[in-house]
């Protein structure tokens, strides 16, 4: 392996790189795909958006001097050749593991990292006020966002541009186009002219031309300003395009975004100039590894694989999957039923819904606010409407929910998938916060189905039973077996076990499988324990407090913030209808939760059976 990364393994920071000679980088991005590949086959993780960006993030940081020049990676889902040049090498086969090198750009990992991310489109406006801070400061460093062309659906982008645009700042963009053109450029001529606007030549004598004509006497100004507005002018026809500059940016490109001799370049004109400017570049997600040049949204992001045949070595069952596969049964027979998407179709289980039903498939893009938005224009329309979205990305979707969806009394479906923990994907996307978010919303129902029957259920309720917005939600992966407790009946709630019991274990969605386990640990002990299990949890059934306040004591486990969650809801109703009982909480406190595989955090936050076991245990027989 030593003799494979022999560049790579030397590379201690970002200095490093500044004197190795064109041949030396290109083996150096060779070293790198091969880690990369060989890494994310037996982790999981971001493989097609990382293998594009290698020569990018290669050429940056022999551009620019970080920490001092702030690199922001939009997302950060593509940043992991810049974990490798920024000394995290010896410690990158632990991606996406506890403990180990996070998936995304996180600053207590790493100076290099400036923000948390994981969500899309806020690049740019961190950037801003980077660059901002920078001018007021007197600072002489870059801010530079490195946003894909797949974000620029977010409506943020364009606000932050608005703004940016209109500054004097040491701001630089760099559009990372991957799979479609913002700008159209077609031909040799436009090939020629976008390469030589990106040499710092070219600005050099731009600069000087510009200062001797305005110094002729009487028409200098004026020749330079008719001069400008004619090049203007065929720059426009040529490119098709001068949205950016309207925005008050320069633009460069489009770049060859595999070339680092011309990215260099271009950087390096871009730090000439005295407003802020975008370098749009063009590169080939997946590249360097065929499996994922030829299926590069298969390969976004994925779970352990083999490398030799790019195939996944996980099941293909689960919630995203059955949830897909029945809404298009639906769909077949109810011609209202359309399907939402913000750039996830495959992620969410749409993929066939997409192929079956396109003409009332509808993906916006990463917009996730106008998705919700739109719904609510379908349904005005006399469509159900059902967006299907991760939980961490339905927190972008506060006000929508609450102006446009619950206020507006209006039929809308809310499929919340990864709800709950999803692991290796860390703080940015556990999916913790949607239960929270939606106990307060009035004229909503929510559920939290435990098994593949209830989901249908669910939905059918969704459909032609619930009125206004109705949110479900699952979580990552496929239901656990747990032999005929998997046989719930998508009631509301319901006992199982014992229904004398006078200890009840009460939660909701998959937990549910960890309570089951849990009561045959107690059984074993000698205790009889009853499980109350939530189907709906919002409104929750009146019998859920009647039924618990039978018991002497109730532990509520739940796979959410324990502010704002449902147990906080169950609590308050017992306490109002004066229960004397003992009363036990555990859910996620007030904290972001990091990478770790699922299991482990089940662990950590007291959740796995042998946990809940162990605390029932020990508080009853106290």
């Amino acid at each position: 392996m030593n003799n494979e990364v022999s560049i790579l393994e030397n590379i201690n920071n970002p200095s490093d790189i500044k004197n190795l000679s064109e041949t030396e980088l290109e083996n150096l991005c060779s070293e790198i795909r091969k880690t990369l590949v060989d890494t994310v086959a037996s982790t999981g993780g971001h493989l097609a958006s990382n293998l594009g960006t290698v020569e990018l993030t290669v050429a940056l940081h022999k551009s620019f001097n970080s920490p001092d020049d702030k690199i922001v990676w939009d997302v950060g889902h593509q940043a992991y050749a810049h974990k490798l040049l920024t000394g995290r090498y010896p410690s990158f086969s632990t991606l996406r593991t506890e403990g180990g090198v996070s998936g995304f750009v996180r600053p207590d990992e790493s100076e290099h990292d400036s923000f948390y991310e994981g969500h899309a489109g806020v690049s740019v406006s961190q950037a801003a006020g980077i660059a901002a801070a920078n001018a007021v400061k007197g600072s002489k460093n870059y801010a530079v966002a490195v946003i894909g062309d797949g974000s620029f659906g977010n409506g943020m982008v364009y606000e932050a541009l608005n703004h940016a645009g209109s500054t004097k700042t040491r701001l630089i963009v760099i559009l990372n186009d991957n799979e479609m053109s913002i700008s159209e450029n077609v031909g040799a001529m436009a090939r020629y002219l976008a390469a030589v606007r990106a040499k710092p030549e070219y600005y050099r004598f731009k600069a000087g031309t510009e200062k001797t004509l305005r110094r002729i006497p009487l028409v200098g100004k004026s020749l330079s300003n008719h001069i400008f507005k004619l090049k203007t002018t065929l720059k426009n026809i040529i490119y098709s395009s001068s949205f950016f500059e309207d925005l008050g940016f320069k633009y460069i490109g489009p770049i060859d975004g595999h070339n680092i001799s011309s990215l260099c370049e271009a950087m390096n004109s871009a730090k000439m100039v005295s407003v802020p400017v975008v370098i749009h570049i063009n590169t080939v997600k997946g590249r360097g590894y065929d499996f994922a040049e030829t299926a590069p949204e298969k390969f976004h992001g994925i779970s352990k694989f083999d490398i030799n045949t790019g195939e996944p070595l996980s099941s293909g069952d689960s919630f995203s999957v059955h949830f897909g596969k029945t809404l298009g049964e639906f769909a077949s027979k109810d011609r209202r039923i359309c399907a939402i998407t913000a750039a996830m179709a495959l992620g969410t289980g749409l993929e066939e819904f997409s192929k079956n039903y396109s003409e009332r498939f509808y993906d916006v893009g990463i917009a996730e606010e106008h998705a919700v938005t739109f719904a609510s224009g379908l349904s005005a329309g006399g469509m159900i409407p059902v967006f299907a979205v991760y939980s961490t990305f339905l927190q972008r979707c506060s006000d929508q929910l609450i102006h446009d969806g619950a206020l507006q009394r209006k039929k809308m479906v809310i499929a919340v998938d990864r709800a709950g923990f999803v692991g290796e994907d860390g703080e940015t996307h556990q999916g913790l916060f949607d239960v929270s978010l939606t106990q307060s919303l009035p004229n909503t129902t929510v559920y939290s189905p435990s098994t593949y029957n209830e989901l249908s259920k669910a939905m059918y309720n969704a459909f032609y039973k619930d009125e206004n917005l109705v949110v479900i939600r699952y979580p990552r992966g496929s239901m656990p077996d747990v032999g005929d407790f998997n046989n719930t009946s998508g009631a509301d709630y319901e006992v199982i076990g014992n229904a004398d019991a006078d200890i009840a274990i009460v939660t909701y969605g998959r937990l549910y499988f960890n309570a089951v386990k849990a009561i045959h640990m107690l059984y074993e002990k000698g205790l009889n324990v009853k499980i109350i299990k939530i189907h709906k949890i919002k409104p929750m059934p009146q019998g859920v407090s009647e039924e618990a306040s039978k018991c002497k004591s109730i532990f509520f486990f739940e796979e959410g913030m324990r502010s704002g969650g449902t147990g906080e809801a169950l609590a308050a109703r017992l306490l109002e209808n004066g229960y004397q009982g003992k009363f036990s909480l555990t859910a996620v406190e007030d904290e972001f939760v990091s990478h770790a595989s699922v299991p482990k955090l089940m662990e950590k936050y007291s959740l796995s059976a042998e946990k809940m076991s162990q605390k029932i245990l020990n508080e009853v027989m106290r």
